[in-house]
């Protein structure tokens, strides 16, 4: 008998993404094992909060470092009770998805369920962008993947987001503290942070986030868009393995629980069979 698996996020001022992460998740695990942190007692509800595990906590003002180590602290002591109640526990931010590669022709609590000789497991991250000369804005009634064709492939994003025994994450869930990490050849995370570029538009106006570090962040992130416009796009199946390999091999030079940046361009195709999935 399949033991349950279980996901945890926190959302604050988000529109965008949470429903469709609630749908997501609930439909590939089961929405009595999602686990959803509102922060701020002045937000609202999802529409399917009622569906999952939602609470509303305090919200704090803090630097978006210190922000990032407050949802990791949180959630990982969280998902430290959860356990042995479940066979693996999830945590990502809201906009990440992670998804099994549909060749395998498994269910993700189906895959979830084999024996890993690890403590968590790293999908290969996909960062997903618009390219905006070739795809319109994000219709929400549709797929995701049916209107975006191109990704970057980032050391950034294949996080550890699967644990499979207690552990503790790292800001951002980034890196299991003082492990290791083992990356999975059928997982992938793909990540929908720029996958609208107006609403990111909208977000960057936002002052709060400004004001609390996010200028930074909003600098880098935006270069996803040019990179996916001017780079010639690489099959993604070809390219898969080759990054794989690579993230393996290669650590940051001062934190050896996270693999490095490529070094060569890695925009690619997302697989066709993905198109429907998320």
């Amino acid at each position: 008998m399949l033991k349950p698996i279980a996901a945890i996020s926190m959302a604050r001022n988000d529109n965008f993404f949470v429903d469709k992460w609630i749908s997501y998740y609930g439909t590939q695990l089961g929405y009595e094992n999602i686990y959803l942190f509102i922060d701020g007692m002045d937000q609202k509800l999802p529409k399917e909060a009622s569906k999952i595990n939602c609470y509303k906590i305090p919200h704090k003002d803090l630097k978006r470092e210190d922000g990032d180590h407050m949802r990791a602290k949180k959630i990982s002591n969280f998902a430290l009770d959860l356990y042995p109640q479940y066979r693996a526990v999830l945590a990502m931010d809201i906009d990440e998805f992670l998804v099994l590669d549909p060749k395998i022709k498994q269910n993700l609590k189906t895959y979830l369920n084999k024996e890993f000789n690890t403590s968590s497991l790293s999908a290969l991250g996909l960062d997903v962008g618009q390219h905006s000369k070739l795809e319109k804005a994000i219709d929400f009634n549709k797929p995701f993947l049916s209107q975006r064709a191109f990704a970057q492939v980032s050391d950034r994003y294949t996080k550890p987001v699967v644990s499979l025994k207690p552990i503790r994450w790292g800001s951002g869930f980034h890196r299991i503290k003082w492990k290791n990490y083992t990356i999975d050849s059928n997982l992938f995370l793909f990540h929908f942070g720029l996958v609208d570029r107006e609403t990111f538009k909208r977000k960057i106006n936002e002052g709060q986030l400004v004001n609390f570090g996010w200028d930074k962040h909003f600098s880098r992130r935006l270069k996803l868009y040019k990179a996916i416009e001017s780079q010639s796009p690489k099959e993604g199946d070809l390219f898969f393995e080759k990054a794989r390999k690579y993230f393996r091999e290669n650590r940051k030079l001062f934190a050896w629980n996270k693999p490095a940046p490529l070094k060569y361009p890695s925009v690619i195709k997302i697989p066709k069979r993905f198109k429907f999935i998320v």
